[in-house]
């Protein structure tokens, strides 16, 4: 369906340029207006699609799990970076943040559009504002380790750690509530 949906949306566009073309003077506006017609046909279509593939249960219960396993992984990396007193060097921070925190950064932000049709538009807002505040942190420190300050990068992965802890607390709430 989805093909039939492109097809549409890319006979439209041509079908439009094609029309328009034949006549630099004149535009046969029937003929434009049938293949613009189409174009929005195919767009409408995908997108009708795409929002039925999201909100599929698999999906729905693939991102659930991405979001609470990523999330978990981010808190409980930056607990053990923060409470090991031989945390990595500031140059190993730059690489210990790139190898263990990122891909789970970005499994949840993969995943974070699911919250919408779990928990609601609120608590997907809320969640996120946590979730970013604690990535910037997370970006701040790499730039402070990469800059040798040293107070500052401790200081804003206690933040970040913080943040996270709190966008878990977050997610498991909005998840007790929507059983």
């Amino acid at each position: 369906m989805m093909n039939i949906a492109y097809l549409l949306l890319v006979a439209g566009f041509l079908g439009g340029a094609y029309v328009a073309a034949l006549d630099e003077k004149q535009v046969n506006w029937i003929q434009f207006a049938l293949a613009a017609a189409a174009g929005v046909a195919g767009v409408l279509i995908a997108k009708r699609i795409a929002a039925s593939a999201a909100r599929s249960d698999t999906v729905l219960e693939t991102n659930r799990n991405e979001l609470n396993e990523s999330i978990a992984n981010i808190v409980r990396d930056l607990n053990e970076v923060t409470a090991d007193s031989s945390a990595p060097t500031r140059a190993a921070l730059r690489d210990w943040i790139d190898e263990t925190l990122r891909n789970d950064l970005r499994r949840f932000a993969d995943a974070r559009e699911s919250m919408v049709h779990l928990y609601g538009l609120q608590t997907y807002a809320d969640i996120m504002s946590e979730f970013a505040t604690g990535e910037r942190y997370v970006n701040r420190v790499w730039s402070a380790a990469a800059d040798d300050y040293d107070d500052e990068a401790s200081r804003y992965l206690d933040r970040a750690r913080a943040q996270f802890e709190h966008a878990q607390t977050m997610l498991a709430s909005a998840a007790s509530q929507a059983l």
